[in-house]
């Protein structure tokens, strides 16, 4: 178990099962786009050890950018999403790669694409570490997931709670507390 701010997480998913996922992952994503030049767009700031690990892996001509999104206040999503940092590099006419920490409502997800559609990339696909089936209210299910996981709050990884926890190279699962 492991403290962060004022609630508690049990270990979830070890670091050595999440290096191991994504290395299948990049695998899946260097035969399906062999040949082929990527543009990752890893939303911040869940994403970035995830992307960071995943590009690592990734033996394909390819670029990455970053974009800013948030909905997520405490351990709750607030339903509105945010742009807060755009994109900058040209994508028209290229293959996209969103890289997640996590799709749980998928609001976020169809934020990103909704944008990204009017700057007529030639394709998009969603990578996640994370897939919460049971929250999953939107229109862009991922293609390339690491985990499916229950529609619980997690930590670790990049993913965080009010901003602490980031760094933890494991994921944690909130331990509910008995009343």
């Amino acid at each position: 178990m492991i403290q962060v701010l004022d609630k508690s997480f049990d270990i979830f998913i070890p670091k050595d099962e999440i290096e191991r996922k994504v290395q299948v992952i990049a695998s899946s994503i260097n035969a399906d786009y062999k040949g082929t030049e990527v543009v990752f767009i890893a939303v911040l700031n869940g994403a970035f050890m995830f992307s960071s690990d995943l590009l690592k892996n990734i033996d394909l001509e390819c670029e990455i950018t970053f974009v800013k999104m948030s909905s997520y206040q405490g351990t709750r999503t607030t339903g509105k999403v945010e742009e807060l940092i755009g994109l900058t590099t040209d994508i028209e006419g290229k293959e996209l790669i969103i890289i997640e920490d996590i799709v749980d409502t998928g609001y976020t997800i169809d934020k990103i694409i909704s944008l990204l559609k009017d700057k007529k990339p030639k394709s998009v696909k969603i990578c996640t570490l994370l897939y919460k089936p049971d929250a999953f209210k939107g229109n862009s299910e991922p293609e390339y997931v690491g985990f499916s996981i229950p529609n619980a709050f997690v930590v670790g990884y990049g993913l965080d709670y009010d901003q602490k926890g980031r760094n933890l190279d494991a994921l944690y699962q909130i331990r509910e507390s008995k009343q």
